[in-house]
This record gives structure tokens, C-alpha cells and sequence, in this order.
């Protein structure tokens, strides 16, 4: 049994690196697109919002759980200045429609239809899923392990009481 240990150990942290994105820190995120609804999208138009960059699948059972969340914090922070764009790392366009009109998700969806293989997931080296991303005003990624507490930090962010 101990010498599975070194080997789990090894496993863990190349998943973890493998999970690391490579987004560049130190200078606004730059991100243009059509969505899957027609709108045209450009991050550097929502400076002076809170924006988070949702990485997500509808057919992924964590991904769908998860946006229970992400539509709470949108219907709660909205108004104040929070957005959300959504990255769909979905094949199915269909499924992913109905799941948008389902949930309420208002916000606009990259979607190419590529799946695990989307570009924007594989520009930025996002391979595990749910993955979210905080962006402030100023359109500096400030979080890119966004957990359970999405409504605390879009809160402290938006300086809100």
C-alpha cells in the first residue's frame, strides 16, 4: 500500500496542474464573440462591472447543479453592476438552448459546438469544468477558482455592504 502513495500523490498535483489556466494576470482579459443568441460580446465594454466567466457544460451534472448558484448571484447582483458570461463547452446546441430557457440564464453563451475541444476553454487552458472566473471592473481576472461563495466575492467586489 505505501508505495501507492508517492504515485497518488504525483496524480494529484499533475491534475491540479493540468487544471491551472494560463490566463495572463497582469493585464486586462480580452474576450470578443458572437453568442449563441446573436449578441455580440465584448468584455471591455463591461468595464465597470463585475464579470464572471462561466466554463461550463449542459450535460455535465456538476456543471447544471452549479447554476442553480450562478443564477442566484445574477438575479441578486444584476442591478448593481454583476454580469456573466457564459462558455459553453457544449456539442449539443439544442441541449444547450433548453437548458438556458430552463434555468433562466440571460447572460450570453460562447458556443462553437466543440465541446471539450472549445476554443476559448483550450486558448486559456481551462480543462476541468465547472470552472468559473472573476473579472473586476478594471477587466483584471481576480479569481480563477471561483467556489461555493460566488455571492460573497461578487459582493465584495461590487463594494457592497
Amino acid at each position: 500500500m505505501r508505495p501507492l502513495l508517492p504515485a497518488l500523490f504525483l496524480i494529484a498535483f499533475t491534475s491540479l496542474a493540468l487544471a491551472a489556466p494560463s490566463v495572463d494576470l497582469s493585464k486586462p482579459l480580452t474576450l470578443r464573440f458572437t453568442a449563441v443568441d446573436g449578441r455580440q460580446v465584448d468584455l471591455a465594454a463591461l468595464r465597470g462591472k463585475v464579470v464572471l466567466i462561466d466554463f461550463w457544460s449542459s450535460a455535465n451534472p456538476a456543471c447544471q447543479q452549479n447554476e442553480f448558484q450562478v443564477a442566484r448571484a445574477y438575479r441578486k447582483y444584476n442591478a448593481e453592476g454583476f454580469e456573466i458570461i457564459g462558455i459553453s463547452e457544449d456539442k449539443d446546441k439544442q441541449a444547450l438552448l433548453t437548458l438556458i430557457q430552463n434555468y433562466g440564464m440571460y447572460w450570453p453563451q460562447y458556443f462553437d459546438g466543440l465541446g471539450k475541444r472549445n476554443l476559448l476553454a483550450t486558448r486559456w487552458g481551462v480543462t476541468l469544468i465547472p470552472t468559473m472566473w472573476l473579472v473586476n471592473q478594471k477587466g483584471m481576472v481576480v479569481n480563477t477558482n471561483v467556489g461555493d461563495d460566488l455571492g460573497a466575492q461578487v459582493k465584495k467586489l461590487l463594494n457592497l455592504p
